[in-house]
């Protein structure tokens, strides 16, 4: 058994050379936790108190929260935090968070404002929605919408449209908890008219549908059209609730993609509502956009829940500025756009000096960027992309993850695979750095 009565005190190892670098308070943390942790090995070195100390205050230093080289061959990444911001978006961000904003005052008047004001306008004009209200995120959108125009009846929902979205929340659970009745009708993969007909009753406050962002059905199918739905539901004096996910404004075949639906086009087809995430192919920050007949959003407005579930001021900031790209002809600018936009010719220059860059053996391939985040399942654009060998494919991509920035790979057919199409110019030349400086 060690003496502990040689351990050094904590006010002194917390002065020491080590230590000089960081704030007392985090000193006197570090010093602590080194004098526990040698009381547990039983030690007294004073040589590694100061080590462990300094170990200590250094992990104290770092944020948990850090940006992330996003090389796994997935644009709109969930674990990534989805669309990455424009340039022009993240500085007017910066600027609302380092100052105060008139989130919610009328300069004109001088009297308390609206923060839907900021983004309602463009929103309208960009979808042909009459009005329009923005929460946190989708989930959010569809909650708030049921629970304030169909609270305590019938929502009506196909069978083949029951999603399950991140983090194992259920679309028919949103549903329940809503405070609504869910009415299931149709098959796994058909869903008829008649089906919807059938189900309808004088309980019935509307029917929604949920397009299927996350998973295809393929085969023998069958599914009702938007536009035929809204006809339905205005027949039967009900409301159509379009859920479209992704939050698309723009023809995504442009791309090489399938047809993904657009806002534009929920619209069109008579849906009274239509709700999206702002951080998907919208290319902007997690929101949850509510669209469509102005006096049912102001009965969504109204709701109790629609200030518990409202976007904060730097989301909004961001959407707004992601908006005036889109208004402005200048979505090109927006990250997800670009990136879907990208030449095979340059990435495969950016492929091959990776492959250059890394000390072991490599190939370049074709390969498939996926859209991710539920967005146009299955679907992907051609890329070029750089697979490193390696006898331990895991300890590689572990290391990729833990070096300065920590960069996101994929194992595939015992490869690491690099895939250059969401690399900016700069992370291009982080990651050569880190590919050389690999043991």
């Amino acid at each position: 058994m060690s003496d502990f009565s040689k351990l050094p005190r904590v006010d002194k190892l917390s002065e020491s050379d080590s230590l000089r670098d960081f704030p007392r308070k985090l000193r006197v943390e570090a010093a602590r936790h080194a004098i526990d942790r040698l009381r547990k090995e039983d030690q007294t070195d004073t040589k590694l108190a100061e080590q462990y100390a300094r170990q200590e205050a250094e992990q104290r230093s770092q944020f948990s929260f850090n940006s992330v080289i996003n090389a796994s061959g997935v644009i709109l990444h969930t674990g990534l935090g989805r669309a990455r911001l424009a340039p022009s978006v993240a500085e007017h961000v910066s600027r609302i968070a380092g100052g105060h904003a008139n989130l919610e005052l009328d300069l004109e008047s001088g009297k308390r404002g609206d923060r839907q004001t900021h983004v309602r306008r463009m929103l309208c004009e960009l979808t042909g929605a009459e009005d329009a209200f923005i929460v946190n995120n989708c989930a959010s959108a569809v909650f708030l919408t049921l629970h304030a125009l169909a609270k305590r009846k019938e929502v009506i929902l196909s069978r083949g449209q029951m999603v399950e979205i991140g983090g194992s929340f259920r679309m028919s659970e949103i549903v329940k908890q809503s405070g609504c009745k869910l009415v299931e009708v149709g098959t796994t993969n058909k869903t008829r008219m008649s089906d919807y007909e059938e189900a309808l009753t004088p309980k019935t406050a509307a029917i929604l549908r949920c397009h299927p962002s996350n998973f295809k059905i393929v085969g023998f199918t069958e599914e009702v059209a938007p536009n035929q739905l809204a006809e339905l539901a205005l027949k039967h004096q009900t409301i159509l609730v379009d859920d479209v996910g992704s939050g698309c404004l723009f023809d995504t075949t442009q791309y090489g993609l399938p047809k993904e639906p657009t806002l534009q086009e929920a619209i069109k087809a008579g849906a009274d509502i239509v709700t999206a995430s702002g951080d998907k192919l919208l290319g902007g920050p997690q929101s949850g956009l509510i669209l469509g007949k102005k006096e049912l959003i102001d009965k969504i407005k109204k709701d109790p829940l629609a200030r518990i579930t409202r976007i904060d001021k730097l989301s909004l900031a961001a959407l707004e500025a992601t908006l005036k790209l889109y208004q402005n002809g200048q979505e090109q600018e927006i990250p997800t756009l670009a990136n879907l936009a990208r030449r095979l010719n340059d990435l495969q220059a950016i492929a091959e000096e990776l492959q250059q860059a890394y000390g072991g053996e490599a190939v370049v391939e074709q390969g498939i960027t996926e859209v991710g985040s539920g967005s146009l399942p299955g679907a992907g654009v051609t890329t070029i992309r750089v697979g490193l060998k390696s006898s331990n494919p895991a300890r590689l991509a572990r290391l990729l993850r833990k070096s300065k920035p920590p960069v996101l790979s994929r194992i595939e057919d015992s490869l690491v695979w690099l895939d250059p199409r969401t690399l900016e110019q700069q992370e291009v030349k982080a990651l050569k750095k880190t590919l050389r400086g690999l043991p």
